[in-house]
């Protein structure tokens, strides 16, 4: 027992001089990493305290601490009240539409990579403001080429049945060029021998694309799966609050939305902190599933 415990010891020891080794070699890199451990502290993790809110009836003059502990009040509230159907149900079928976003498609020369690329860099503000003036129904360009056909005014932005189009088409635009160039990065790691021993052997350029360039960069295919599914619930409420309107409201209320108009507009910390919480945990727990799935099978995943 003496032995194994000296053992122990010295292994202990060890690591630990490895460790202080490691560090004294690359303090430099640690130290450059610091500001970034910092911020991600202050602003991500000192905050995660509030989510008691979600289990206490909270009263500002009380504080988070003295407010009184309801415990699952207000997921019930949530859960038992029509209003949670809606903002889950249109969340599920952007989610669903945005899915069908990442469904392959060609990709672009350098020069149209470039042009695709710098809508990347519109903020949501400005992306909802040209959609507002694209699609006015007396002054927009699109309106003015169907009454040129012969057609009447579209009102795009107030009717219901246009939002989700609208909402995901945008988002295609404006994230096209980041997304494939992401994709030609992980193709330029495909070596070319590869391809020359296919071309050899006559394969089509279609077998080529199948057969080599798919599989070469599914390991990238399935990490970026995996981001996405992480924040499947998370939409960007910025534009999805900029597009909505009293017209249509009944598909145009997310999650996001909601819990912005409730915490924020109607002071009621608790209960949007509770739907908050419900949110990000969905999240969590698709992001855990997908990367399981994903290490079972095809052993690619974050962690």
């Amino acid at each position: 027992m003496k032995m194994e415990s000296a053992k122990t010891l010295q292994k202990n020891e060890g690591f630990g001089t490895r460790v202080r080794q490691v560090f004294l070699n690359n303090w430099r890199l640690y130290l450059l990493l610091l500001p970034g451990l910092i911020w991600l502290i202050v602003f991500c993790y000192i905050p995660m305290y509030g989510l008691t809110i979600a289990f206490k009836d909270f009263d500002s003059r009380l504080g988070i601490i003295g407010s009184p502990f309801v415990g699952l009040k207000y997921f019930r509230q949530f859960f038992s009240t029509r209003i949670a159907s809606k903002p889950i149900v249109n969340t599920m079928m952007l989610v669903f539409a945005l899915l069908l976003n990442q469904l392959p498609g060609k990709y672009f020369k350098k020069a149209v990579q470039t042009i695709s690329f710098a809508p990347h860099f519109i903020s949501v503000v400005v992306l909802v403001s040209m959609l507002n003036i694209m699609l006015a129904p007396k002054s927009g360009f699109v309106n003015q080429l169907i009454v040129a056909f012969g057609g009447k005014p579209v009102f795009f932005t107030s009717r219901s049945e246009y939002f989700r189009p609208l909402y995901v088409l945008s988002g295609i635009w404006q994230s096209m060029g980041y997304s494939a160039i992401v994709y030609i990065s992980a193709l330029t790691g495909v070596s070319p021998d590869l391809h020359e021993a296919a071309v050899v052997d006559g394969a089509s350029k279609m077998q080529r694309i199948w057969n080599i360039d798919i599989p070469s960069i599914m390991p990238t295919v399935i990490i970026m799966l995996i981001l996405q599914v992480g924040k499947l619930f998370s939409t960007s409420y910025e534009k999805a609050l900029l597009m909505q309107n009293a017209l249509n409201t009944d598909v145009s209320e997310l999650i996001s939305t909601y819990v912005y108009k409730v915490g924020l507009v109607n002071a009621q910390y608790s209960f949007s902190t509770a739907v908050g919480l419900f949110n990000s945990l969905v999240n969590f727990v698709l992001l855990l599933t997908t990367n399981l799935i994903s290490r079972k099978v095809l052993d690619v995943g974050l962690f």
